[in-house]
């Protein structure tokens, strides 16, 4: 067994309320050994990432510490300390140094007015005690390190390769204007695997003893997030580092953790290595979130989720007592059904034509003028028939978002056809576009951004009957509000409260009943469960699916996820740099995948089965 590098014994952390406190962790424990990866997964509220931060010290005003201890030892065969007891200004001598962390959001995490440069030498110098110019060379070397800037051979290589002229002797002030370019960029000059590998450097520039990763992919493509994960296993295994890697999917734990702690309402409901957890989870709750990620292997005509699993209550003293449930299993979509439903369409007229589109943006001259266009769609063409869910999937910077905007006349295309029910409606404008609107709706990515936060959900609703004069009166209005509202799982009392008294799966199930109030025949779901708990994700899929049973939709369904689009979609386009690249049925894409971009997504795609967890052990050893 290993050094053990952090031990976390029975671990409080109380938020104060209006008369009552909130109890966010309630006895945890766990330790962590040297050169070993502990995953810590649940649910949005679980209790995740304030466990980081208690670690950190960074608990924010009024959450405090109420219980328990923090042993970290900073050095081998060294004295254990306790962190919770550190006064504030010894625990800075250990935060960024030996204990780093890689926040969520990369893009709020950086300063947008500083460049990397004094982003990354600020660290450094504070931690390490060296010059400007030494906390420099070790900031590229880390950027090297994370693969964001290519080694001096490479950079010399590439210089060689483009110019057959280029004077060798110039080769060494090149490859350091190179490097140094970079350090001068801005946040905003990088994509989103840009800037996690920029927080990456950021963070094992001081050499840590303990890396804590916090969601460090969920706002990443599959194909960039795999790339994350391995390269946080090598800097792992290079650097002999403890790692605490953190999220709400269980099936990304398995391809990074050797140990998994498993936490529900601030407690941890079940621990073992990542082999146990997977092979023979015994809480409810674990088997609740191992079963409701969509599977690539099957089929099922609905998703489980953690309630099919388990029921909880809380009790008047605060606990939360929990009762197991043994689900039925959801029946598989036979092949012939698949074959029959796409026989249908095939027999259908289309509800929608797309011929040759395309939509850029134009990049501005020196003098104003535009110089040229960035083709975001180039020349896309497709059908989707009524009744049907046609998946867009691609990376993100595929187009898949722009040619769902462009689809609405949100985002105005320079050429091509959109043809709805027949009528071509690339050009329409004023009142027969507003017309338009009531048979095409959109439901956005991020819930939380796309409700006013000032405005009740009941007048969010609300807001389409009004606009369209849907209903003779207030009062009718408010009674289809109503049934919107509950036919999405929400209870009548929601129509009087506000955005934020809701959780982002209640927020999402807001804006589908906003999208469904003026009875559409197409909606467009753009990346509309990315931003969910893989629980919360279940559930709404599920939904989504009855509401096109009940209501005869037809859905352009995107997002970067194959698993997602696998169980949701009739038909797969496959969307690469503005063009569709592959096209097919939902079961030959996945396992008859034609182009080596689409073979690279699904085999991104983190599956959490027990065979991938068994081969990772396997190749460990």
């Amino acid at each position: 067994m290993r050094e053990t590098v952090l031990e976390v014994r029975n671990l409080q952390v109380e938020f104060p309320g209006d008369g009552n406190s909130v109890r966010a962790l309630d006895g945890i424990s766990f330790g962590l050994h040297r050169g070993e990866t502990l995953g810590i997964v649940g649910e949005s509220g679980s209790g995740k990432s304030v466990t980081a931060l208690a670690v950190m010290g960074l608990l924010q005003t009024p959450g405090i510490v109420t219980g328990g201890e923090i042993w970290f030892r900073p050095q081998e065969n060294a004295n254990a300390i306790d962190l919770v007891k550190l006064p504030s200004e010894q625990m800075q001598l250990h935060r960024g140094g030996d204990i780093a962390m890689i926040f969520q959001e990369p893009m709020s995490s950086l300063n947008p007015v500083y460049n990397i440069r004094f982003q990354l030498t600020e660290a450094i110098m504070r931690h390490q005690n060296v010059s400007a110019s030494q906390a420099k060379q070790i900031a590229i070397a880390g950027l090297q390190e994370v693969k964001l800037l290519p080694s001096d051979e490479e950079i010399q290589q590439q210089y060689i390769e483009t110019s057959s002229k280029l004077d060798p002797s110039k080769l060494p002030r090149l490859v350091k204007e190179h490097k140094e370019a970079m350090l001068e960029r801005y946040p905003h000059e990088l994509s989103g695997g840009q800037l996690q590998r920029v927080m990456i450097a950021m963070a094992i520039s001081c050499n840590p003893l303990i890396l804590i990763a916090d969601e460090p992919t969920t706002a990443l493509d599959v194909t960039v997030q795999a790339t994350i994960l391995d390269l946080l296993r090598e800097l792992q295994q290079s650097r002999d580092m403890a790692m605490i890697f953190i999220t709400h999917d269980l099936g990304l734990i398995s391809e990074i953790a050797d140990e998994v702690a498993v936490m529900y309402k601030g407690k941890v409901v079940e621990s073992g290595t990542s082999e146990q957890i997977f092979n023979s989870p015994q809480h409810p709750y674990t088997k609740g979130l191992i079963a409701c990620r969509p599977s690539l292997d099957h089929r099922p005509q609905k998703l489980l989720t953690v309630s099919d699993y388990m029921s909880a209550e809380e009790t008047a003293t605060g606990q939360v007592v929990i009762q197991a449930k043994e689900p039925a299993q959801p029946t598989e979509v036979t092949t012939e059904e698949i074959a029959a439903r796409l026989a249908n369409f095939n027999k259908k007229e289309p509800l929608l034509q797309i011929r040759n589109l395309k939509v850029g943006f134009p990049v501005r001259g020196v003098f104003g003028g535009t110089k040229r266009y960035n083709m975001a769609v180039n020349g896309v063409s497709f059908d989707v028939k009524p009744g049907e869910t046609l998946g867009l999937v691609g990376e993100s910077g595929c187009g898949k978002t722009t040619l769902g905007r462009t689809l609405l006349r949100l985002i105005e295309p320079m050429s091509g056809q959109i043809i709805f029910e027949k009528q071509d409606i690339t050009s329409l404008k004023g009142e027969p576009l507003q017309k338009l609107r009531r048979e095409m709706q959109i439901v956005f990515q991020n819930p939380f951004s796309s409700l006013d936060p000032r405005m009740k959900v009941g007048d969010a609703v609300m807001e389409p009957l009004v606009i369209h004069a849907v209903g003779k009166s207030k009062q009718q209005r408010r009674v289809r509000v109503v049934e919107l509202l509950e036919r999405v799982g929400l209870s009548a009392d929601a129509i009087n409260r506000y955005p934020h008294q809701f959780s982002g799966g209640q927020r999402q199930r807001i804006c589908i009943a906003r999208s469904l109030a003026l009875n559409p025949k197409f909606i467009i779901c753009d990346e509309s469960v990315s931003a969910l708990d893989v629980s919360v994700q279940a559930q709404v899929l599920n939904l989504l699916k009855e509401l096109q049973s009940d209501f005869q939709l037809t859905y352009i369904f995107i997002s970067h996820d194959l698993s997602v689009v696998k169980f949701m979609s009739d038909r797969i386009l496959v969307m690469n740099r503005g063009q569709i690249v592959e096209e097919g049925t939902a079961e030959s894409i996945y396992q008859e995948p034609k182009e080596e971009y689409t073979q690279k997504l699904i085999a991104a795609i983190p599956t959490g089965s027990a065979e991938r967890v068994r081969n990772r052990h396997l190749k460990a050893l």
